[in-house]
């Protein structure tokens, strides 16, 4: 398995068929196969030898899909780079994983120069913009246009096919390794759940450099769908796109599902909109409430709704919730609010703090073995063995397991809260308020006190116009779970801190309680 080899099979086959769409561009599959081929040619002619890492730092790009294909084409490695990062943080990146090429767009040249004068393993600069080529950078198109294309390294099965660094919120960020048959494996395992094959018209909304936007990608490689990409996502750019380019399916975190939602509740104009090719739906990143699923179903009608649960360890998929059970018989059932089952050649356990199985129904550490398994973390051996135990992945999700086998989440573990001894699952609490017409998005988090060791406190952002007290917070909640999870706290916000795929950043909320204090559980 190699991740170029879809390429080669339509380039072949279909050589005329739009591969990309791009800010009113085409891209056959023949013409991307020259680009790529050319690219691969200017990185080896430049130096770049087998093995070496080369980055990304962009907004999503006809040019991103490019970078993907052409640097395992020329026998290196990918670091797609976080666009949400300090430039501390992708320096910090750069030299853990000894990067040697950075390709930068228009949006990220501010960042450029104090990366290019900070990084110490950079050795050249490739500028992807429309403008003047900045003093001391190569320009992407004009690699294109002088080199010539090189045969393909077939880099590929257990061989690294990239550098993905997660985290960075709290400490530096982790390199998660994965092979090439990781990434292939997984998406040829999860074929008949997304639904995307030969004439699927792919909308690329969700950053270019996170796993679950390139896992897609990977599919559309395999099956030869056309992928149509946005730089940003913007809610009516996005619902525009839909109608104009005949999407089928896209791929979107729950916050960008509840941004469209919001758009057009207030746009009259949205009603006019076709959304009538959109047929499916695949979420995931972070949990959906359940108001909000049900919300985003009506709005989309046309379209059937798959969940995936995973991370980019698991490249990324551990689960699926198939679009059958998003319907009113598993809405009664809960299943519907599930993370469904593991994905073929997926093992999932829940297992207790000694990696013991616990019975059906009861909470524990999701764990998962598989071909989807991550090699490890670069250059992190503690951080590798801590997650990597006993040949299982150790997500550090907190979940359960039902009589069906569907794994259903609780929690982040470290999410978790202890208040007086007693566990308290934010997702859970969550799911209580956003029940609250008023309430558009909600976190719950754990604050210091010294009697209870911690207790609930919940961060509401509500509808615009809508208003709600505390108290009616309070209330509603004891109304909906016990007396213990009920927040002792409420506090309203204009929005929440969001990654750049929408996961709210509660370490982020929890740090001025938490500051220059030592965390004590009771």
């Amino acid at each position: 398995m190699y991740l170029t080899q879809g390429l080669h099979r339509h380039m072949q086959q279909r050589p005329e068929t739009p591969a990309i769409r791009y800010q009113g561009r085409s891209l056959s599959f023949a013409q991307l196969g020259d680009r790529v081929a050319r690219l691969a040619g200017a990185l080896k002619d430049l130096g770049v030898t087998s093995g070496e890492r080369v980055a990304m730092l962009s907004l999503n790009s006809q040019r991103y899909i490019e970078y993907y294909l052409a640097v395992p084409w020329a026998d290196a490695v990918l670091n797609p780079v976080n666009i949400r990062w300090s430039a501390a943080e992708i320096i910090y990146s750069l030299d853990d994983s000894e990067t040697c090429v950075l390709i930068v767009d228009d949006s990220f040249l501010d960042l450029a120069g104090k990366i290019s004068a900070a990084a110490k393993t950079l050795r050249l600069m490739i500028y992807a913009g429309e403008g003047e080529t900045p003093l001391g950078m190569l320009n992407y198109e004009t690699l294109i246009t002088q080199y010539e294309p090189v045969e393909d390294a077939l880099r590929g099965g257990d061989s690294l096919l990239g550098v993905f660094y997660t985290g960075g919120t709290t400490g530096f960020p982790k390199g998660v390794m994965l092979r090439h048959n990781n990434l292939v494996l997984s998406a040829l395992a999860t074929f008949d759940q997304t639904g995307i094959g030969p004439q699927t018209i792919f909308l690329h909304a969700m950053p270019m450099f996170h796993i679950a936007d390139l896992s897609a990608m990977v599919s559309l490689f395999i099956s030869g769908g056309t992928h149509v990409v946005l730089s940003t996502f913007k809610p009516q750019e996005v619902l525009e796109c839909i109608g104009l380019e005949r999407i089928s399916n896209t791929r979107l975190a729950p916050t960008m599902l509840q941004m469209l939602l919001d758009w057009r509740a207030v746009n009259p104009a949205a009603a006019k909109l076709d959304l009538s090719t959109l047929r499916k739906i695949t979420y995931g990143a972070s949990a959906i409430s359940p108001a909000l699923l049900d919300q985003a179903r009506q709005s989309f009608s046309a379209a059937d709704f798959i969940q995936g649960y995973g991370m980019t360890e698991l490249s990324p998929f551990a689960c699926i919730l198939d679009a059958e059970y998003h319907c009113e018989e598993h809405q009664r059932s809960g299943k519907m609010y599930s993370a469904g089952v593991p994905v073929n050649c997926v093992e999932i356990r829940i297992v207790d703090a000694e990696d013991r199985e616990v019975p059906r129904g009861a909470v524990g550490e999701i764990v998962a073995r598989g071909p989807n398994v991550m090699l490890g973390y670069w250059n992190n051996v503690q951080a590798t063995a801590e997650a990597l135990r006993n040949g299982w992945m150790h997500t550090g999700d907190g979940g359960y397991m039902d009589e069906d086998g569907f794994v259903y989440i609780c929690d982040r573990l470290k999410d978790m809260i202890v208040s007086g001894g007693e566990n308290i699952y934010t997702a859970e609490v969550e799911n209580a308020i956003v029940r609250l017409p008023a309430v558009t998005q909600v976190a719950v988090i754990g604050i210091p006190s010294d009697k209870w060791g911690e207790t609930v406190h919940a961060v509401i952002v509500c509808n615009p116009g809508a208003r709600i007290s505390e108290q009616e917070v309070m209330a509603h909640c004891r109304e909906c779970i016990a007396g213990y999870k009920v927040p002792r706290s409420v506090e309203f916000r204009e929005s929440l801190p969001l990654s750049s795929v929408g996961k709210v950043l509660k370490t982020e909320l929890r740090k001025p309680f938490w500051e220059n204090r030592a965390r004590q559980i009771a």
